[in-house]
């Protein structure tokens, strides 16, 4: 599996050496907040641009995308009833996609909970039909750029918007086009109701993206979640994008959260090659 991290976590810290030091455990991949770069990702000049993709590159690394789309940014939001809001809101993933591939990157994760919940009377099918309309119509400019949208199911806790990944697989078939799947998230998954690795089968058709840790906020294997039958389903499953380290809680430290969240993975990844091997007569 390819594993990343998420560059939130080197906030406060240099992001070279915590870069460097995720080269050196086995993390290949970056996963970019645009915030860490600037809070208007239109404002982010192309020296910031080039320099950081240098910089990770440099360090044998690649960049995979963006996520946390809209965090920290003002007067944009997905699902709202004003039309000249949304509006202004497409033309922001537009600069979005632009910085993703002057990145260098290919994904875009799109969570943002605070800029896409509803509020009553809204419906959640009524927000669905304003998310359906605004990212529809990025689909052009996301094929162009060689870029695809994973939307991203959130537990309540976070908002009203999306909680299943029922509802995103909803919206994705309602946009139809291949450059609008599907992310999931072990902490999301987590309030879902049924056994998270019975939501990465059921949704192996459409998942390009997924995010690894565990609902006390930190990474995987951090927390009470069994992370081997999740790691077993993905390898069931054939999955072969990224597994990318998302925490929310830094207090551990870098260097813990990077060590415990790869130990983990590889070894519940292990496990997972190895059940097959001994599930076939004649190998193992």
């Amino acid at each position: 599996m390819k594993y990343a991290i998420c560059n939130e976590t080197f906030e406060g810290t240099s992001h070279r050496d915590g870069l460097a030091l995720a080269k050196t455990l086995g993390y290949s991949g970056v996963e970019v907040a645009p915030f860490t770069l600037g809070l208007d990702c239109r404002k982010i000049s192309s020296t910031t641009r080039r320099e950081y993709r240098s910089m990770v590159e440099d360090l044998g690394l690649k960049i995979i995308g963006l996520h946390w789309l809209l965090a920290k940014t003002d007067g944009f939001h997905l699902t709202t009833d004003d039309a000249s809001i949304r509006s202004q809101t497409a033309d922001y993933f537009k600069s979005l996609i632009e910085l993703c591939s002057d990145l260098g990157g290919d994904l875009m994760v799109l969570g943002s909970p605070m800029q896409r919940n509803f509020v009553p009377p809204m419906t959640h099918d009524q927000a669905m039909s304003n998310a359906v309309d605004l990212i529809g119509g990025l689909t052009a400019e996301l094929s162009a750029a060689g870029v695809r949208l994973a939307i991203e199911p959130l537990g309540p806790q976070e908002g009203n918007f999306l909680n299943h990944a029922s509802q995103a697989r909803t919206m994705i078939d309602r946009i139809a086009s291949p450059q609008v799947r599907l992310h999931l998230d072990v902490k999301a998954m987590s309030s879902e109701g049924p056994a998270i690795e019975q939501i990465v089968r059921e949704n192996a058709d459409w998942v390009i993206h997924f995010h690894a840790n565990d609902p006390n906020k930190l990474g995987p294997g951090m927390g009470d979640v069994d992370q081997a039958p999740i790691f077993q389903a993905l390898h069931d499953i054939g999955y072969s994008g990224w597994v990318s380290v998302e925490v929310f809680d830094y207090s551990p430290g870098v260097d813990t959260i990077l060590r415990a969240s790869m130990d983990t993975m590889v070894r519940c990844a292990g496990l997972a090659s190895k059940s097959v091997l001994a599930s076939k007569p004649g190998l193992g």
